[in-house]
């Protein structure tokens, strides 16, 4: 009986030893999601007027994707597909404030209404992780709701979320948008978890406009000129940024955890007016490529080799599934999970198992952009399909209104354009090649019934009828249009 006895006790022991060693060595994964950081605005992109050594270092490190989107054309939607691993569909969260922002005299339809938070009923990737051993810490723009729905109701034990500083702020603090908070934060979060896996979100509330950096770094882009951008002030706003990002990768380093460490640096959609973003089409709101492509690097020593890249569609919601692959999590339970793991592309993989991407957006934006489809929106209704090469746009009022699939030729209610051919979407080819219009329209049919998406298609009655004035519905950072 002794005998078993202690062979039961060294079973446990072991069993025990080897659980914490599975602890100690699963990654850290840590994600700097920057705030409206368009594509054209990283150097490792091919900026030639943003100061940002330190990203650009860490790019060459790992792996770039030049075909990275963010979930949607604007941040509460896109962080809530980023945190729920879901697609528009399914938690409703489409825009800030409002899916009405606009005249509604111009609204040939009513938009569907918006969720303002993220609902605490869907499991969020920090829950995921933290019911599987990891550390949980959120520091900056949270955006996603209040009280029962913020972090620390979200899975975050450790709730570092604050709203935009001020200017008044950064008068008392000099310390712009919160960086140095943000990144002093982050750091000392590491080193007192740094014995156990951590997932750490460093939501950074730059590079949202209004315009915050300090007086040195201003002085330091003084005279700076590129071929793409030239901004001065808001280059160097962009410049502090990746100061921040230093100081965080250097602690990584310094701590000695950085081969067990997978940094992930990407935007929360695309870029503002105030950086142009050529040869993209549009801005920050529409669902053209200056709207949803970003920046995307990442860094997994051992696993990622260094100076790769990657031409693969990949979108902020194949986030949840990566990182619970990266942690060994099993999400098998979650069967609405849209994303894809990419850790197969991480290991040098060419493709991934599905076909395509999506977005829904069933509302108006208003304070149209360069590039967007009238003078009068950014964004109208529409749904949006990238496969392969192709993207196609489906805008809702054309498809209700004025014939749907039986009067394609006619109505305008699909554009299609070659990415690859096409990167600023100048030739539609909707007329031309009906063959494949007609190949992603099915596809994009077919998910809006599997998502249970809703269009906007109910007539509005006040379309046509003298002009009321904007919607008084707005977000209170919305300098740049949020």
């Amino acid at each position: 009986m002794r005998l078993k006895h202690f062979i039961f006790l060294a079973g446990l022991f072991l069993n025990t030893i080897t659980l914490l060693h599975a602890q100690k060595t699963r990654p850290n994964i840590v994600l700097i999601f920057i705030d409206d950081m368009g594509f054209m605005d990283a150097g490792f992109n091919g900026s030639d007027f943003y100061q940002t050594p330190n990203i650009n270092a860490f790019a060459r490190q790992g792996m770039i994707f030049r075909n990275a989107y963010a979930g949607a054309g604007n941040c509460a939607p896109s962080r809530a597909c980023l945190i729920s691993g879901m697609y528009t569909p399914r938690h409703g969260v489409y825009a800030v404030g409002s899916t009405n922002r606009g005249p509604a005299a111009k609204m040939r339809v009513i938009p569907v209404p918006n969720n303002q938070t993220l609902a605490p009923s869907f499991t969020t990737i920090a829950e995921a992780l933290r019911d599987n051993g990891y550390a949980t810490a959120i520091f900056g723009k949270w955006h996603l709701g209040n009280k029962d729905a913020a972090p620390a109701g979200q899975g975050f034990t450790v709730d570092g979320s604050f709203n935009p500083p001020t200017a008044e702020d950064f008068k008392k603090t000099n310390d712009p948008k919160g960086i140095y908070r943000i990144t002093e934060a982050a750091c000392n979060f590491m080193e007192a978890n740094q014995k156990k896996p951590f997932f750490l979100f460093v939501s950074h509330h730059v590079t949202h406009m209004p315009i915050q950096a300090r007086q040195e770094m201003k002085d330091k882009m003084k005279g700076k000129k590129g071929k793409l951008q030239g901004n001065t002030n808001y280059g160097a706003m962009n410049a502090q940024m990746d100061d921040g990002v230093g100081i965080l990768l250097k602690k990584i380093k310094d701590l000695g955890i950085e081969q067990n460490t997978v940094v992930i640096f990407t935007s929360d959609n695309g870029g503002l007016p105030q950086s142009p973003q050529t040869p993209l089409r549009g801005y920050k709101g529409m669902y053209y490529e200056g709207g949803i492509r970003v920046p995307f690097a990442v860094r997994w020593p051992g696993v990622v080799k260094s100076g790769t890249h990657s031409d693969v569609p990949v979108i902020n919601v194949d986030l949840y599934k990566t990182f619970c692959d990266i942690a060994g999590a099993d999400v098998s339970q979650n069967k609405l999970l849209d994303g894809e793991s990419l850790v197969t592309l991480f290991k040098g993989g060419s493709s991934l198992q599905r076909p395509a991407i999506f977005w829904h957006f069933p509302g108006y934006l208003n304070k149209p952009n360069p590039g967007a489809r009238d003078q009068v929106f950014r964004s109208r209704p529409v749904t949006t399909i990238r496969k392969g090469d192709w993207k196609l746009l489906l805008f809702h009022e054309e498809w209700v209104l004025d014939g749907g699939q039986k009067n394609l030729s006619t109505n305008h209610a699909v554009e299609l354009y070659n990415i690859k051919l096409d990167t600023s979407e100048q030739k539609d080819l909707a007329k031309s090649q009906p063959a494949k219009r007609d190949e992603l329209l099915k596809d994009l049919l077919i998910w809006l019934d599997k998502t249970s998406a809703k269009l906007a298609n109910q007539p509005n009655t006040s379309f046509g009828k003298p002009d009321t004035g904007e919607s008084k519905v707005k977000d209170t950072t919305d300098e740049d249009g949020e």
